[in-house]
This record gives structure tokens, sequence and C-alpha cells, in this order.
């Protein structure tokens, strides 16, 4: 077949984020548009098309020159279709994708969980690259997760695999990791511990929205060493730490990508710290050469890895495409 192009693109909660690329998967043009759940899963998809259209004609690519398309979506896929089971931020059940794609779309399409898309572009271009086990968690407003085994993607029996966000940590109570280390539960936590402080911590909170605030607000605050923001990303350290022991005790990965909003914000001492916590969890010699590094690809991780997976598995894009 002769080289063509190939697109990304990340539905994200807040921004969809779409990337044409080379068939070096090298990217020549990148938009970005609002995700806002109005009109349904046909506005967004809309939205989806607009981010689409705008990355052709800024690379001047016709479509019958596209060869693939990969589209990660934040929630639950019927494997090697094109339906989404579930997706809690768009309030989306049952929906087929296939059927919203234009008339003018005639390449295959393959779709997947964001964070598993993210974690195939770490692997495929970024800070996992070379390497055949990996394990990639990203930490934003919730903890997500994906598995790279044996060089390839680890989606499980039913689709599930890689959501370490929904380990239980607390078994008496049922407490999830992504209920201690996301950043929308941390803001729940952060009203509770606030309710029970003295007047001078709750004063540098006053006025603040606890459910709009931002990775970078957190950061800040934790950097002033603000004693909630303190407690609330030492949990989060603790709680991912002894989450990743166990993964490592459990698969033995080569690799361990940190990547998300969280984790961007508070830097490379925050992923040291998981690391060091995780070590002691691990079995004797179980974290030997294990490498635990941040995310490299930034916000572009998802829509690289899209483009990448869709690339790599071309028997399942004829399944699943309108061509």
């Amino acid at each position: 077949m002769s080289a063509g192009y190939w697109l990304g693109v990340d539905l994200g909660g807040t921004k969809i984020l779409s990337g044409l690329f080379d068939d070096d998967l090298k990217l020549l043009a990148r938009s970005k548009q609002p995700t806002s759940a109005e009109g349904g899963a046909a506005g967004v998809f809309g939205r989806i098309v607009q981010g689409v259209e705008a990355v052709l004609k800024e690379a001047n690519v016709e479509p019958e020159q596209i060869r693939g398309m990969g589209i990660g979506i934040p929630g639950q896929i019927e494997l090697g279709t094109t339906k989404v089971k579930f997706a809690p931020n768009l309030d989306w059940h049952d929906v087929d994708l296939k059927p919203l794609m234009p008339a003018s779309w005639r390449w295959p399409l393959v779709v997947e969980n964001d964070v598993r898309m993210g974690t195939y572009g770490e692997f495929a271009h970024g800070a996992a690259r070379g390497a055949k086990n990996v394990l990639g968690v990203f930490v934003g407003t919730g903890v997500g997760g994906g598995l790279i085994l044996n060089g390839e993607l680890f989606s499980g029996f039913n689709g599930n695999a890689g959501e370490i966000g929904h380990i239980i940590l607390h078994w008496r109570q049922g407490t999830e990791l992504e209920g201690i280390a996301g950043r929308k539960h941390m803001m729940k936590r952060a009203k509770e511990i606030l309710d029970d402080s003295p007047k001078r911590v709750r004063k540098e909170w006053k006025g603040i929205d606890l459910a709009g605030v931002r990775s970078s607000q957190l950061a800040e605050y934790y950097q002033k060493d603000d004693p909630i923001a303190v407690q609330l990303v030492d949990d989060a350290a603790r709680a991912l730490g002894a989450a990743l022991g166990s993964v490592v005790n459990f698969l033995s990965p080569e690799v361990i990508v940190i990547g998300g909003g969280v984790t961007g914000a508070l830097g490379d001492t925050f992923i040291e710290r998981i690391w060091e916590i995780a070590q002691r969890y691990t079995l004797p010699g179980a974290a030997t050469g294990v490498r635990c590094v941040s995310a490299s690809l930034g916000d572009d991780s998802g829509i690289i890895g899209c483009a990448a997976y869709a690339k790599s598995r071309p028997a399942a894009l004829m399944a699943v495409g309108v061509a």
C-alpha cells in the first residue's frame, strides 16, 4: 500500500484534540475544539468533524489520502467495534460512532479508551519507547491507566484492562485509588478537611470554588506548603505508590509512565515520591531495573497514540471501517 496519512483524535472532557500525521507519524497539523456535551453525541461528533477538517485543510491533504483514524474516548469501548458502551463525563450510553461519520469519510476507524491511547503514544513515541512491558498511569480529574504487554496493547477479555484508578485500596470502606488521587475526589476531601481546620487554614481557601480548582492551583498551594494541599498530595502519592507497588509485583512492567494534569503540575518530585513509596511494597528484587518516568508527550500523547495504534492494526481498521 502506498504511503498516506493518519488521523488521531483525543476526545477529552473539556477539549477535543485532532492531529494529522504522515506515514512516519510526524505531526503535520493539530487542532483543538471545546468538547461541550451540547447536542449529545451527534453534537460532540460534529465538533470532532470540525477538528479533522481543520487539520486536513491546514496540511492541504485530501480525504482520499487518509489511510486510517484512531479515536480515544473517555469511557468503556466494545472491543472491535465503533461502539461506546459508557462515557460518564459525556453521559453516553451505547453510542455507535460509525453512523455519525460524514459520507465523505471513507477511511477506516478504530475506537479505543483515551488513557490506553495515551499509554500507547508514550510506548510508541514517548517516554517508554523501546520497552515491551509498560504501565501507563494518568492522574488528572480521575486516575486512568493502560497496559502494554509483550509489545501489544492489552485490553483484556471485555475491554476493561488497565483501569488502575478503580483498584480498591481500603477493602472495608471500598475506597478506590481514584477516590484518593483523582483531583475531583481530592477537592471533595479538601472540603471535609477544611470544615475541621483552624480558622487560619480556612482563610487561605476562602472564596475558592473547590469544584473548579485546577491542577495548577493545587500545585501552587502545595508549593506554598499549605497544609490542606500538602495532605491531599501526600495522600495521593502514598495511594499511588501502594497501587504501583502492587502492580509491579503482579505484572512486572519494565517501564511505568506517569502523566496527566495533576502529575504535570506537581512535577518530577511527585513522581519520585510515588516511586519511593512504591518500592516499599515490592517483593525483593521486583523493582530492580524498573523505570518510573514522567510522560514526555504532554497533551499530544493521545493523538499520537491514536494514530500510531490505527497504523499498527490494519486488520482491525478494515473490520470496522466504512470503506
